[in-house]
């Protein structure tokens, strides 16, 4: 499998250990359609297989990283449609990627957008950033893990404030409260993004796994399962080329050179 040379929802461009992949429908606000997942699987599927990406960075565009899922598509689904089709399982693919992952959210992240937002390892917005979960005024909720993370991520009493009224969260307020990793300035914002995110693919890829790894497993255990299982990991890097060359690194004075082995 290898990446299409162009495809009609989203567009990919590498730059050295990073890919960028943007979602690509402007006329409809990015809104999360089928065919849209299906190409960005498409490509998160190449971008888990290549050894050469360390990183995967998910964008929009300034005035939207994603408006929702696309109502069109739902409109006329029925009960007994929804079991027959989960069509938002695809939706979760990203969560579930090995290689870190990084969301550059510029302008509104609302509905599914916000929750494939949600789904990436760091949330990085600009002041201009919006979150919401409006689907209670379409009369359902969120279903794409809007009411699991978004607790998770800035409490109960907020997560059920966003998702009862369906109000839009600044940036500012979503970093205070855990939702957002960093606000940077909107001015190159995408430039600022993947300098972050080539910092990050600099690193030791097996390491950035496991540590990416042993986060996730925190909130699927208890306190002394999570220490166990993370010393388990910790013992594991040892067996790594790139554990030696980065603590001979760090006692000769130099810049480790990592081979993601």
């Amino acid at each position: 499998m290898a990446f299409k040379q162009q495809y009609k929802n989203i567009k990919t461009k590498i730059i050295e250990k990073v890919i960028l992949i943007t979602l690509h429908r402007p006329e409809a606000l990015n809104a999360l359609s089928r065919d849209l997942i299906d190409d960005l699987n498409h490509a998160l599927d190449n971008a888990e297989q290549d050894k050469k990406i360390s990183l995967i960075v998910l964008t929009g565009s300034a005035k939207a990283f994603a408006a929702g899922a696309d109502i069109k598509e739902m409109n006329s689904k029925s009960f007994t449609d929804l079991i027959n089709d989960d069509f938002i399982k695809p939706w979760e693919k990203i969560s579930l990627c090995k290689k870190p992952t990084i969301a550059a959210v510029d302008g509104y992240a609302l509905g599914g957008g916000c929750e494939l937002a949600m789904m990436c390892d760091l949330l990085i917005a600009n002041e201009n950033t919006k979150f919401g979960q409006p689907e209670i005024n379409l009369g359902v909720f969120p279903a794409a893990g809007g009411t699991q993370r978004l607790p998770k991520a800035i409490g109960k009493a907020k997560a059920m404030d966003m998702i009862l009224s369906g109000r839009m969260m600044e940036a500012e307020e979503a970093e205070k409260l855990g939702l957002v990793s960093r606000i940077i300035s909107s001015e190159n914002f995408l430039e600022q993004v993947l300098e972050i995110a080539k910092e990050i693919s600099e690193k030791s890829l097996p390491a950035l796994i496991m540590a990416k790894d042993a986060i996730n497993s925190s909130y699927d255990t208890s306190l002394s399962q999570g220490i166990i299982y993370e010393r388990r990991l910790f013992r594991s890097a040892f067996s790594l080329d790139d554990q030696k060359e980065g603590m001979q690194a760090f006692i000769e004075k130099r810049k480790a050179k990592f081979k993601n082995s």
